[in-house]
């Protein structure tokens, strides 16, 4: 079972922000062809800081709710006060793990950017989940897949970045290509094959500094990890110089980098759906592990 162990450090809230505005796009597409539209009530899962919840209250509107469920006491608080900051009156943020609570009634969607790979089971949490969509609801997942990082030409330190987090994820168990397992992860939780979508980051000089701290901001996150796995020392990451290093080897070489698989997935709840969901949780719950995090690896 992986684990999460990103933490909420200063630094690490310091790079959701960031991933927030490259990524955020691509999220924003992913829902609206979805079919999100004003007024719809939405379930944001394992919500963090917010990021999502308040994209998606932006394409609600004023007459849709969002509601955002985090097991983080500490991630709840920074997206509760964030709304307040904001004056966000169409969200609300909650402690507790969604695939177990109940709610007043039930919504037109839920939704999440990368929860589903930090699950011991997705398609289990994601059964479980559906019972809270209304028949006819939209189910959206926004999950990463580390295949196909690269440089051109090679940028060796950006290289060995992807190396090294590829390699966390695979030692610890977290599913790095949950991008692409959205679609037979949709089907094993009883709903209709999704509609997929996959785009990623790409950077050249022009644009190079923050796709590079895109990279490795996350690399300085998990160097203990990284670390602590023996897949690198201390000094061969030296997270002092490691974004100088990288963005001067893509401006020497005059290269191209790329970024992670962004996978979306959307797929519609039938009512036969649901009931299907409702029994397979039913006799699975005893035996559910409701303790692995839900909030997203946000890698």
């Amino acid at each position: 079972m992986a684990s999460y162990s990103l933490g909420h450090s200063d630094h690490e809230l310091d790079r959701l922000t960031l991933q927030a505005r490259l990524v955020g796009p691509m999220t924003r597409r992913f829902f609206q062809e979805a079919g999100m539209v004003s007024g719809m009530r939405v379930l944001d899962v394992g919500s963090g800081a917010g990021d999502v919840a308040f994209l998606a209250a932006d394409l609600v509107g004023e007459t849709g709710e969002v509601i955002g469920v985090d097991r983080s006491a500490a991630a709840i608080a920074t997206a509760t006060k964030r709304a307040t900051t904001m004056s966000r009156r169409n969200v609300s943020f909650h402690e507790g793990d969604p695939a177990a609570m109940t709610f007043d009634r039930r919504f037109d969607a839920v939704v999440g950017r990368y929860v589903l790979l930090w699950q011991p089971d997705p398609a289990r949490m994601l059964r479980r989940l559906i019972t809270h969509v209304r028949p006819g609801g939209v189910v959206v997942f926004h999950e990463p897949d580390f295949d196909g990082e690269r440089s051109s030409p090679a940028v060796p330190t950006y290289d060995r970045c992807c190396h090294w987090v590829r390699e966390v994820l695979r030692l610890t168990g977290v599913h790095a290509h949950m991008g692409v397992g959205l679609h037979s992860t949709f089907v094993s939780a009883g709903l209709p094959a999704p509609s997929i979508r996959l785009e990623a980051l790409v950077a050249g000089e022009a644009e190079v500094s923050d796709h590079v701290r895109f990279k490795t901001d996350l690399v300085c996150t998990l160097a203990p990890e990284i670390e602590r796995l023996g897949i690198a020392t201390a000094a061969e990451i030296d997270v002092a110089t490691l974004a100088d290093r990288v963005r001067a080897e893509v401006i020497a070489a005059g290269s191209v980098i790329v970024g992670r698989g962004e996978v979306g997935a959307w797929s519609r709840v039938g009512r036969d759906d649901q009931e299907r969901s409702v029994s397979a949780s039913d006799r699975s719950s005893a035996g559910c592990n409701t303790s692995a995090p839900s909030r997203g690896i946000h890698p």
